[in-house]
């Protein structure tokens, strides 16, 4: 197992290092010198395992965490990094290089997995931003033609198919998307218009909230 101080050095590696690392670790390979499909399966979840944490329990809000994902978003997700079609910028410097040797067998293998594992557990809060989150996941905010959150992500925020699991999301990452989809750094018509015209209290609230569950 990887300690919190090897984990942190990895996340902070070049992409194209540790893009070496997961081609030498034989998680790309789709021939024969590459081992069984088990054995690039295993080695693939072993390198994603320093940045997303062991079963996909990430602690660091710079990586989600994987852990009880839907998969289908994650196949579609792992496809559009091989594919250089979701282009934000941490896709760009973590998961372009990553992803661009995975094979689709490999991709539902890794999908699978993680959708497999125990979801994090969100911390309880009854704070003001929180409250104030709740509102705009559950209610939306009409006046801003905003939905309600939990139309297409779950009561729960559990996803549903190629729509994500949202709870117990890292609040800071959650964040970032957001603010990714309201600039189209990262292209999601839907997201951009649900997300355009949040102001950064709003985001910070419903964020909040998504970490309570």
């Amino acid at each position: 197992m990887i300690d919190n101080e090897a984990r942190l050095r990895t996340a902070s590696l070049p992409a194209a290092f540790v893009f070496v690392t997961l081609a030498v670790a034989g998680c790309g390979g789709t021939g024969p010198e590459s081992g069984s499909a088990d054995s690039t399966v295993a080695g693939t979840l072993h390198v994603c395992e320093s940045c997303h944490g062991p079963g996909g329990r990430s602690i660091s809000p710079t990586f989600p965490r994987l852990a009880g994902q839907q998969k289908d978003y994650i196949v579609a997700q792992l496809q559009a990094f091989r594919d250089k079609t979701r282009a934000d910028p941490h896709a760009q410097t973590y998961m372009w290089g990553m992803a661009a040797r995975l094979s689709d067998p490999t991709i539902d293998a890794i999908a699978a997995y993680y959708a497999s594992q125990t979801p994090v557990a969100g911390q309880p809060s009854d704070s003001p931003e929180t409250v104030a989150g709740k509102k705009i996941f559950t209610e939306g905010i009409p006046s801003e033609s905003v939905p309600a959150c939990m139309s297409c992500h779950g009561e729960k925020a559990e996803g549903n198919g190629p729509i994500p699991r949202l709870a117990g999301q890292h609040e800071a990452y959650l964040a970032r998307q957001l603010e990714a989809f309201a600039s189209m750094a990262r292209a999601n018509e839907i997201m951009h218009e649900n997300s355009k015209d949040l102001t950064p209290e709003q985001i910070r609230e419903v964020t909040a909230y998504l970490a309570t569950l």
